[in-house]
């Protein structure tokens, strides 16, 4: 592997080792603040950010220009994704909550298969969510179907942004897309916080947190990821995506002292393991079109 692509892989595995580290201080905060005062001002302090980073202000001229209909459902995924994550974070181990998230552009993925031989990867992903969730005794393995519910549907969201975002890239606009889904969610959801919380809001004494988790789930991950699709394929890039389930469990294991089922490790690596078949898959079929 040439020396551009392996420095291209580090910095993928570095921007998800970095948002994983980042739910995990998210987590840790959940202890004194609720999940949605710290999604509100993580997505807060992620808008300064980023605006500041991709230098955004340049694109209030085009504004108008713009079509709208495919932002807002874009945004409002990048919203709902960000709500629902940190719901069932509060309420699972990392690992599973990851696990469960990841689910949702596995399926988009996994719709877009043509061949019969493919299935195998519905299978495994069938098998991974059935070997997740201890049927038997789910409270004494800190399991939540709520949790799951949640994790489940924040995976809904990225899937819905992943097929929004194909649309809003069409308009020419690069990241600042992105800026406009997170200023936008960070509006909504500041009024919801503040009837819902009003004084955890002004507790400044963790804002200094919430800026760290803001800084290591968006500018961080976003610009090692923009660096590292400047030298990766499609399919080198999906397929190391595929590790974050278990990079969410190894950081859960050793910043939160959670440890999950043989089991459910099983159930993990079954789900990775359908993410990157069908990620090989899919780029052999856009292979085969291009012949």
């Amino acid at each position: 592997m040439p020396n551009s692509q392996l420095t291209a892989v580090f910095y993928m595995v570095l921007s998800m080792v970095a948002y994983q580290i980042s739910a995990s201080f998210a987590k840790q905060l959940f202890t004194v603040l609720d999940p949605l005062t710290v999604v509100t001002l993580r997505l807060c302090f992620a808008s300064v950010l980023i605006i500041l980073m991709f230098r955004s202000w340049r694109i209030i001229k085009k504004l108008p220009e713009l079509k709208w209909k495919d932002l807002l459902f874009y945004s409002g995924s990048v919203c709902l994704m960000n709500v629902l994550f940190y719901a069932s974070l509060g309420r699972l181990p990392q690992g599973i909550a990851v696990g469960l998230e990841f689910l949702g552009p596995l399926t988009l993925a996994l719709l877009s298969i043509k061949q019969k031989s493919d299935y195998i990867w519905v299978c495994l992903a069938i098998l991974g969510v059935a070997l997740m969730v201890p049927w038997q005794d789910a409270a004494a393995h800190h399991f939540s179907y709520l949790g799951a519910a949640f994790a489940i549907g924040a995976g809904v969201c990225w899937a819905v942004y992943i097929f929004y975002g194909q649309r809003v890239v069409r308009q020419n606009i690069g990241m600042h897309a992105l800026t406009i889904a997170i200023v936008l969610s960070a509006l909504v959801m500041l009024p919801i916080s503040a009837i819902h919380n009003p004084t955890a809001l002004i507790q400044t004494q963790y804002w200094g947190q919430t800026l760290l988790i803001a800084l290591l789930a968006t500018a961080i991950p976003y610009a090692l990821d923009l660096m590292a699709l400047k030298r990766l394929s499609k399919l080198s890039y999906g397929t190391l995506s595929s590790l974050s389930p278990a990079i969410g469990a190894i950081a859960g294991m050793f910043l939160l002292k959670e440890h999950i089922s043989f089991w459910q490790s099983i159930a993990l690596a079954c789900i990775m393991l359908a993410s990157i078949g069908v990620t090989v898959r899919a780029s052999k079929q856009k292979n085969l079109i291009a012949d």
